[in-house]
């Protein structure tokens, strides 16, 4: 059987931690900044961590 191929969109969005866990970016940062206040800009410019009930979803995504 064929490898199975992983989702690039995915592998392009996504980064897996030290821990296992996975790293995303987040929403909203992306137009419409003038209406949004500096601080949730700021805030919007960090990373987070993927919720622990979408992991295993993304990971098969990405071959892990």
């Amino acid at each position: 059987m064929p490898k199975m191929k992983s989702n690039s969109g995915a592998k392009k969005r996504f980064k897996l931690t030290g821990s296992g866990r996975l790293r995303r970016k987040r929403a909203y940062h992306s137009h419409i900044l003038t209406k949004k206040d500096p601080k949730r800009k700021r805030r919007l410019r960090e990373t987070t961590l993927v919720d622990k009930a979408d992991e295993p979803r993304i990971k098969r995504l990405l071959g892990l």
